[in-house]
């Protein structure tokens, strides 16, 4: 809670020191990553999710000679960048509207396997995968926001690449093909590491072909929420980066739109 304090609060503490009649200057030097697709009909969703609706109601100059646009949309939990929130398969767990700013809130750590994703679709991030991160930039901290660079985001939103099939239903599930984490990794996690999160630039924690979900059950059994779908993970470092991954507060929700960003410092900040 400490650290989220004072990084909150660093704008103000500058504000204060430069006086009323001075803009405050910006405490964050370097630079911000959107790692967040845009939500759209193109957007990449579980085979079984319905289809994102984006529907105009309005649009145009009004009687009274302004412009006024709106819309209403609908869509799944769990699709596009997405939080899949603890519940989603643990029964008494956090919903969406209920993960701490803690779990959302932090540095992180990329781990990059594209490599291994490279030649086998069917990859499992295995403990050897962080056991290599670690003996050249020491243990992940306790309260790390922990992501996984598989080079898959690079095919969204193409859904044959991306998923390993563009079919849709009970079908589609059958045949999806992407790496993810392995059930030995994540009860190493939760049990050894104790990071705040877990993400991925693949559409499920769980490798393509699951049909047990275990890492979701690991994982969010322990409260730990996952990020799915997240984009842009080749232009973080392995370390130093600083992540604000905020969900729509969904009131009981299994899952949530997410925006997360990451804030990379200079080199040598």
């Amino acid at each position: 809670m400490i650290r989220l304090l004072a990084f909150a609060c660093l704008p103000l503490m500058l504000a204060a020191c430069a006086g009323e009649s001075e803009a405050p200057a910006s405490p964050f030097t370097g630079q911000w990553i959107d790692l967040t697709h845009t939500l759209g009909e193109e957007a990449v969703f579980w085979p079984t999710a319905a289809d994102y609706v984006h529907e105009q109601t309005d649009f145009g100059t009004t009687e009274g000679g302004w412009f006024y646009s709106s819309y209403n949309i609908a869509l799944s939990e769990h699709g596009g960048t997405h939080l899949d929130a603890p519940i989603h398969f643990a029964e008494g767990r956090r919903t969406a509207d209920a993960v701490p700013l803690e779990s959302l809130i932090g540095p992180a750590a990329v781990i990059d396997v594209s490599d291994k994703a490279a030649r086998d679709r069917d990859y499992r991030f295995t403990r050897e995968d962080l056991a290599e991160w670690e003996e050249i930039y020491g243990e992940v901290p306790a309260g790390t926001i922990l992501l996984f660079h598989t080079g898959f985001g690079r095919y969204w939103p193409d859904r044959e690449k991306y998923m390993g099939t563009e079919r849709r239903g009970p079908e589609g599930v059958a045949n999806l093909h992407f790496p993810g984490l392995s059930a030995e990794l994540a009860q190493f996690l939760i049990g050894e590491r104790k990071v705040a999160a877990v993400g991925l630039d693949t559409p499920s924690l769980d490798y393509g072909p699951s049909q047990d979900f275990m890492v979701h059950r690991i994982l969010l059994g322990a409260d730990i929420p996952g990020f799915e779908n997240v984009a842009n993970l080749d232009r973080l470092p392995p370390r130093g980066a600083f992540v604000i991954a905020l969900p729509t507060k969904i009131r009981a929700g299994s899952g949530a739109p997410l925006r997360i960003v990451a804030h990379v410092p200079p080199p040598g900040g």
